[in-house]
């Protein structure tokens, strides 16, 4: 007969396991961003490596020429950046059980009622910390770079190992209320701000920000300045569950859950962000773990991985 240890760690992996696919759904089915960067193909796996290298998608080669005949071509180096370089994140969560609980809950349906509840438990952590992690500044020990990292307030930190200070090509857009001398409100954030960052990123219809993501502030102000001309787009559309509002090609979630900071609304152009994961570290779930001087059983589950981007410049923030 098996022990309760070996049931509970059988029932845990083999869940995990299966149903791995389901998590990251509903992972991503509450966070915007994520949902948008999967629907873009860009939750990229890599098999290894020191870090992660991003090659950069920018224009700045200065030996573009028109000649005639036998005119000099210029050949100089061009002084550019090609790549930026992430490091990896490292976070783990863990399936617990102590040897008294295990015993309690020994019989069959039990155990498996256990094991739900901590599974259960397990990816609602997950998800809340991780959808956090993805709005976050990146500042906590060993955090993932996150949108306030990426998509900064104050565009002339290094990301991906490259200064925006000394490289500006490397700066986001930042659309600032206070510097428009706007105060935001539904009458003022549509031309207003929006307008403005808008036109600061838009390369043409494919080439353009295809998710804004508000705060709930930013949000009701783009809300009630559609009172008369509301465009929704279908919850069973492309955005793949959420109720959107439009603006222009983009569409224009609120995400005020997931962790986005007050009086702040994002225009992203998605196709420059990527999340990057090891390939043997994508929700992986290892060997049972037993402590040697403690009655229990730990089952760690692991991602390893970052948020990236190839093109700061046609990422954009509004901020008051």
């Amino acid at each position: 007969m098996a022990s309760p240890n070996t049931t509970f760690t059988e029932l845990v992996s083999t869940t995990f396991r299966k149903h791995r696919k389901d998590i990251k759904d509903n992972l991503s089915n509450r966070n915007a961003l994520l949902k948008y960067i999967m629907k873009r193909g860009n939750y990229l796996k890599e098999d290894g490596g020191l870090t992660i290298v991003t090659p950069l998608d920018y224009t700045s080669n200065s030996t573009y020429q028109r000649y005639s005949d036998w005119d000099v071509l210029d050949i100089s180096q061009s002084d550019v950046i090609s790549a930026a370089e992430y490091q990896w994140r490292q976070i783990s969560l863990s399936v617990v059980a102590s040897g008294r609980e295990l015993r309690i809950n020994s019989g069959e349906s039990r155990i498996i009622n256990l094991a739900k509840a901590r599974i259960k438990n397990a990816i609602r952590t997950f998800n809340n910390s991780f959808s956090s992690d993805l709005y976050s500044a990146g500042s906590l020990t060993n955090q993932v770079n996150g949108l306030q990292a990426i998509v900064a307030d104050t565009n002339t930190n290094t990301v991906g190992g490259i200064d925006a200070n000394t490289w500006t090509f490397w700066q986001n857009t930042v659309t600032d209320a206070s510097v428009l001398s706007v105060t935001p409100s539904a009458t003022t954030i549509e031309n207003g701000l929006m307008l403005p960052c808008w036109l600061a990123l838009d390369r043409g219809p494919d080439d353009q920000p295809d998710l804004i993501v508000a705060d709930s502030n930013y949000y009701a102000f783009y809300e009630g300045s559609q009172t008369s001309l509301k465009r929704y787009a279908s919850s069973d559309s492309a955005s793949g569950g959420f109720v959107t509002l439009k603006y222009k090609n983009a569409d224009v979630l609120y995400d005020g859950n997931s962790g986005i900071p007050t009086n702040h609304m994002y225009m992203l152009n998605t196709n420059y962000l990527q999340l990057v994961v090891h390939q043997d570290a994508d929700m992986a779930i290892m060997d049972d773990m037993r402590p040697l001087n403690q009655d229990g059983s730990v089952t760690p589950i692991l991602w390893m991985g970052n948020l990236t981007c190839s093109n700061r410049k046609l990422q954009g923030v509004i901020i008051a």
